[in-house]
């Protein structure tokens, strides 16, 4: 079983789990808005998404094996602690349930359309796992928008079948901090996938792939990472300015939990070198992402004040 939990990234299903529970809970519910998904429907929803990211994970350790065995050798599961076949047998398990899942909240909601996102996204995670991945930023990107789409999710499943003309301005607010959110999580997993290219350099290179820092070289890469790292700095203080400026709980909040530590990481990582540096800075944007997550407590201050 303790094979198993880290085999799927159990830490990292349970993030995408709290932060789908806060959307439904912290943001939906506080402000009495329209939606589609009893609790039942949306658990289902929350483990449908949860199986798909398992398999995502299965999968990528199947076909990481060879570079992991040089990268960070005391963490391969597959192989050791569970063989090849019994991985890749989980991965079909988890995808087909997922699918299924997802196949019957469409039909739940009448959006039968809806489906094709569970089918598309597992399609997707495979691709990046056996192709994807070795190209560069192209894997990088793609698995960051899979990681928003995990927030977004929520809203189409919850949100839009039950828009109407008298609650369209309601439901497209709410919806609008959703897609803020997966903005902002797709910019700090963006972040993070760059630095773990760079942490791994020496399996990847050693397989064939060309990653970022394996075409332009580790220390361009981290210079990359640097200017990168801008991005949701500027985008986090600008949305504190334009729409939590009146809140100072939430500017607090903002300040001290996501941009201190953002600033921290953007002021680190100009000259971070060593496995032990990058891998930190890889922690502390772990961190970032997890109190933007907590942050949707805030909201309901926020939206009925």
């Amino acid at each position: 079983m303790k094979s198993f939990l880290k085999l799927i990234r159990w830490k990292n299903l349970l993030l995408i789990a709290l932060i789908q529970v806060l959307i439904k809970y912290a943001l939906f519910q506080p402000f009495n808005v329209d939606v589609t998904l009893d609790g039942f429907g949306f658990s289902l929803l929350v483990i449908a998404t949860l199986c798909i990211a398992a398999a995502g994970n299965i999968i990528n350790d199947i076909y990481d094996i060879d570079t992991d065995l040089i990268n960070k050798p005391e963490k391969v599961i597959v192989g050791k602690s569970i063989s090849e076949t019994k991985a890749f047998n989980l991965f079909l398990v988890l995808t087909i349930i997922g699918v299924c899942i997802g196949f019957y909240l469409s039909n739940l909601i009448d959006k039968t359309g809806f489906a094709a996102i569970f089918i598309f996204t597992s399609a997707l995670l495979y691709l990046y796992s056996s192709s994807f991945k070795q190209t560069i930023l192209i894997g990088n990107i793609i698995v960051s928008i899979l990681v928003a789409m995990s927030i977004i999710i929520v809203g189409l499943f919850d949100l839009l079948p039950v828009i109407t003309p008298q609650n369209q301005q309601t439901q497209l607010t709410i919806f609008k901090i959703i897609l803020d959110y997966a903005l902002f999580a797709f910019m700090i997993n963006l972040l993070r996938e760059i630095i773990k290219d760079i942490e791994d350099i020496e399996g990847d290179a050693k397989a064939g792939m060309r990653t970022l820092p394996i075409v332009i070289g580790k220390n361009r890469a981290t210079k990359v990472l640097f200017a990168l790292s801008f991005i949701p700095l500027i985008a986090v203080v600008y949305y504190v300015i334009t729409i939590l400026y009146k809140q100072q709980v939430a500017v607090g909040y903002f300040l001290l939990f996501i941009v201190a530590p953002l600033l921290y990481f953007t002021i680190k990582i100009f000259n971070a070198k060593t496995q032990k540096e990058l891998h930190h800075l890889s922690n502390v944007l772990k961190l970032v992402m997890l109190f933007g997550v907590l942050s949707l407590l805030l909201y309901k201050y926020i939206i009925l004040n």
